[in-house]
């Protein structure tokens, strides 16, 4: 059988009759169907049982494994996981694609329309939740003992729809079907308080602390399997779904208080319900700081209960035990252990912040200051009073450390305090995760840098050896022989092995091969295949027709003014400009271009949601314009998902990560995207820099300010007048003045904030390298064969950015978590 279990080869009858059995087994037993009204629909959920069948059987006998041999686990504690599609991933990770293909074809269904038939789980947004994901694998895949930890949100964030080219959020609806990956474990329930007060009493000359009152909802655990490639391991992500503790009031519906008798019911569900509640408001940041004090107390009650199983020694808990966070989202869970081992275990501070301390690392994703985030003192109190007492009691003893060092320096104490003082005094996450973390790491050498130099210089100062550089990466299953089956045929020809899907290094084989003219056919004949299919998912969802031969430009990613969508859409008006005032015999001059976007913006994020409104009435001009024709197509394509960029991804030509320096952690689409056979436009930022230290500077469209240069460049904007923006930026300003792309009012406050020395995010600076970056992307394009050759290259040196690797580096630097392969047997070769 081949590593991929691809179908290259006949399977074995006996095995794919077998696998037909069960298919019609479960289509009709476990769903009731009755052979006559099978459809798609019931053959998705059918497949799916069967898959789930081998799933568990590995399941347990990694539990068994782990548990037996006692292994030290992490937990990998995320408020999001962007899974995508669960369905193919696992058929390629057990290598059964063949089988699966020929049985559901004998039964009259096709593998690649049966897994359309799954709905993306909504569980995450953006980079964060992704990178958790590809994370997850990779741990599974390396056979390390692990379990993500996060929330079973009911409604994701919100499926996104466009009309009269604005975004309208609705809930996504994701689990209306059932979700046949998960498993309800009503045997595993934890108690979650909120509010109360602490009650002290002294014994045995000690003072001892009890949370009470208050309310208590229930934490229930919902498991889906993660099965490793190529390995029998296979992990666990555990989501909690929030529950009462009493369903139905019964006494107050008697007395016709039938609102009231469901009351703690909503409350209680209202915290899985949605991913990031909208937080302009204090209903909503008390309900954000709930989802994620539920999450990380249910994590720790259930991590503590594994550990005691073993029968190990409290003392020695972190041997047995690491946590990730995630980013700051999760940091409460530090204050949480505390009370942990305080309260609830009698330990002395000294020894359990010892142990906290080595228990968790710390992952931060952004320095901007809105991510970094900060509760009120007011809110803690009211919400969670023990842990604010604890976070005091941190504090204190953390600024002697403080002082001890820098003698009389208030402003060292009052920078590096977990509590800000001010009118409204408030718990400095960011540096309780710092102070409470033994290992704090960026995700780009870029990031980590700026993490040291710019956001915590003074702790780098206190404790160096805290602080490392983890660069991201991306699972290349499911990002290029899930998401790619064509190039993945052609990269196995080229390296001569399927290994590389272990061993991404192996693609520097084909390196030497960039200028071969039959691999450039068939790399070129893969891009068009993946273009058509592209081509056709843009007239279904838009209802635009592109040209599969014009040059596909990729800008997918969560909508904010630091990744510039802004930037991408201002050249196209000039772009669109530069048609329109060309003649009919110039016009033909132009490279075809087809600009794709898709991404959603924050409900609360106003300017945001404008420029998504900007760009569909660009397109809507652009696309209806019979001068243009061909020669450019704006779409954006809505509700952005892990299977829509399955998608887009693989039929990139140029892909643009375009931030302004310093601002982007690092990026994992920008290494998607060139993993599939496409260029990057982009600023030195982020991952970009170590993509083009791979793959060559000389492969990439590089242009703007660098991250050094920024904070003089904002500082020398205040000073600057619009007389000196560039001549064919303002064209575009008085374009969009003139109403070209509908009422001026509407996109008023994208060009307010440009102006007025308020252009943040270098837009103006920027634009006229960002055209020159674009020309000579044109100009490139129209050669093929260099084309094609830079694009092998790159791709080629993509082996450093596999998630893989990142993780073998966390648990061998972070974690000093080992391998624990499950013993293999003839069932699961």
């Amino acid at each position: 059988m081949h590593l991929f279990g691809n179908g290259s080869t006949k399977q074995a009858p006996e095995e794919v009759e077998h696998l037909q059995r069960e298919l019609l087994h479960h289509a009709q037993v476990t769903y009731a169907h009755p052979r006559p009204s099978f459809n798609t629909s019931v053959m998705y959920e059918a497949t799916a049982q069967t898959v789930r069948d081998r799933l568990v059987e590995r399941w347990l006998k990694t539990e068994e494994h782990y548990t037996k041999t006692n292994a030290k686990r992490i937990y990998y504690l995320s408020l999001e996981y962007l899974v995508g599609r669960s369905l193919l991933n696992a058929i390629l990770n057990l290598r059964l694609k063949g089988e699966y293909s020929e049985a559901l074809k004998a039964l009259g269904y096709h593998l690649e329309e049966t897994v359309e038939e799954e709905r993306d789980a909504g569980l995450g947004n953006g980079g964060l939740g992704r990178l958790a994901s590809c994370f997850l694998d990779s741990m599974a895949t390396l056979s390390i003992p692990s379990v993500g930890y996060g929330i079973r949100y009911k409604y994701g964030i919100f499926e996104q729809l466009i009309q009269d080219n604005k975004q309208i959020e609705r809930p996504d609806y994701w689990l209306s079907k059932g979700n046949p990956w998960e498993i309800e474990r009503l045997d595993v329930v934890y108690p979650v308080r909120f509010y109360g007060h602490v009650v002290t009493h002294h014994q045995d000359g000690k003072t001892l602390f009890k949370w009470e009152g208050g309310e208590v909802v229930q934490a229930v655990a919902y498991d889906t399997p993660i099965p490793g490639f190529g390995t029998v391991n296979t992990n666990t992500m555990r989501l909690w779904s929030a529950r009462p503790l009493e369903e139905f009031g019964l006494g107050e519906f008697n007395e016709g208080h039938y609102a009231q008798a469901v009351e703690a019911r909503v409350r209680a569900e209202a915290i899985s319900s949605v991913l990031y509640p909208n937080d302009n408001h204090d209903a909503g940041k008390e309900l954000r700081l709930k989802q994620q004090y539920f999450f990380v107390s249910a994590t720790l009650q259930d991590i503590m209960k594994r550990y005691k199983a073993s029968g190990d020694a409290i003392s020695k808990f972190d041997t047995k035990v690491a946590v990730q966070l995630n980013d700051t989202h999760p940091t409460i869970a530090i204050p949480e252990l505390m009370r942990l081992f305080l309260d609830e275990e009698g330990m002395s501070w000294d020894a359990a912040w010892d142990i906290t301390t080595r228990v968790f690392g710390y992952t931060n994703h952004t320095i901007l200051p809105e991510a970094l985030e900060k509760w009120s003192v007011p809110l803690m109190q009211k919400l969670l009073p023990r842990h604010l007492e604890i976070i005091y009691e941190i504090n204190h003893r953390h600024l002697q450390v403080v002082e001890g060092k820098w003698k009389n320096d208030t402003e060292k104490l009052i920078k590096m305090s977990i509590i800000e003082e001010g009118n409204t005094k408030a718990v400095r996450m960011a540096i309780l995760a710092t102070v409470g973390s033994h290992a704090i790491n960026g995700v780009a050498e870029i990031h980590s840098g700026l993490v040291k130099t710019s956001l915590f210089p003074e702790f780098v100062e206190l404790s160096p050896q805290k602080f490392q550089n983890k660069t991201n990466g991306v699972t290349p299953r499911r990002w290029i022989l899930q998401a790619n089956p064509g190039l993945s045929k052609i990269i196995t020809k080229a390296v001569e092995t399927e290994d590389w899907v272990l061993n991404l290094d192996l693609l520097q084989r084909m390196k030497h091969l960039a200028g071969n003219k039959t691999l450039q056919h068939d790399f070129q004949a893969a891009k068009s295949a993946n273009k058509a299919k592209l081509a056709a998912l843009i007239k279904s969802r838009c209802g635009v027709e592109v040209s599969e031969k014009a040059l596909f430009d990729v800008q997918i990613k969560r909508i904010h003014e630091y990744k510039r969508q802004l930037l991408n859409i201002l050249s196209l008006i000039y772009r669109y400009q530069c048609i329109k005032r060309a003649s009919p015999a110039d016009r033909a001059k132009f490279v075809k271009r087809v600009a794709i976007f898709a991404g959603k913006a924050a409900p609360g994020y106003y300017l945001a949601k404008r420029i998504i409104q900007l760009i569909n009435a660009v397109g809507a001009r652009v696309n209806n314009d019979p001068d243009v024709g061909d020669t450019l197509k704006v779409v954006f394509i809505p509700n952005y998902s892990v299977s829509l960029a399955e998608v887009i991804i693989p039929a990139n030509d140029i892909s643009q990560h375009i931030s302004t320096a310093g601002m982007e952690a690092s990026g994992t689409s920008n290494m998607k995207f060139v993993m599939n056979g496409g260029l990057i436009v982009g600023t030195m930022d982020g991952a970009n820099i170590e993509i083009a230290n791979a793959c060559g500077r000389e492969n990439m469209f590089v242009f703007g300010a660098t991250a050094e240069e920024v904070g003089g460049l904002r500082h020398a904007l205040k000073h600057k007048g619009e007389d000196l923006i560039d001549e064919r930026l303002l064209q575009v300003y008085h374009s969009i003045e003139a109403g070209d792309f509908g009422p001026y009012e509407e996109f008023e406050p994208i060009l307010y904030s440009l102006r007025e020395g308020r252009d943040y995010y270098l837009l103006a600076h920027d634009w006229p390298s960002y055209l020159d970056a674009q020309e000579m992307v044109d100009q490139i394009f129209v050669d093929e064969s260099e084309w094609t050759r830079r694009c092998i290259t790159s791709t080629s040196m993509m082996g450093v950015f596999s998630s893989d690797r990142t993780i073998a580096e966390y648990a061998k630097d972070i974690w000093n978590v080992k391998s624990a392969p499950v013993p293999s047997d003839a069932k699961h070769q």
